[in-house]
């Protein structure tokens, strides 16, 4: 009776275990807290130049050119009053008044 006991849990236990672990799909050196990986990503889209045509007409740019920022204005009219020759405190003043134009 005792090994028809032991065979039967045996049995039971073998079948528990097995029927949990085929439900988890765990790679070999992996965790179950890891995270799948995500998708990989597309393939790059590869487009050919394109080359320039000879008889092909050229067209000029007619954007306005970039305005200086008002640290270039500022250092552009410092040198000018450096250039002139004033003083300090003189210099301050032309390169507010420059500046701000």
């Amino acid at each position: 009776m005792r090994h028809l006991t032991a065979i039967v849990c045996a049995v039971a236990s073998a079948l528990i275990l097995t029927s949990a672990a085929s439900a988890q799909a765990i790679p070999p050196g992996g965790s179950i807290f890891n995270p799948p990986l995500p998708a990989p990503p597309p393939p790059p889209k590869i487009a050919p130049p394109v080359i320039p045509q000879m008889d092909a007409p050229v067209r000029p740019n007619y954007a306005p050119a970039p305005s200086p920022s008002f640290g270039e204005r500022i250092s552009t009219c410092l040198d000018a009053a450096a250039a002139a020759g004033l003083g300090p405190d003189d210099r301050a003043t032309y390169a507010r008044n420059c500046a701000n134009r």
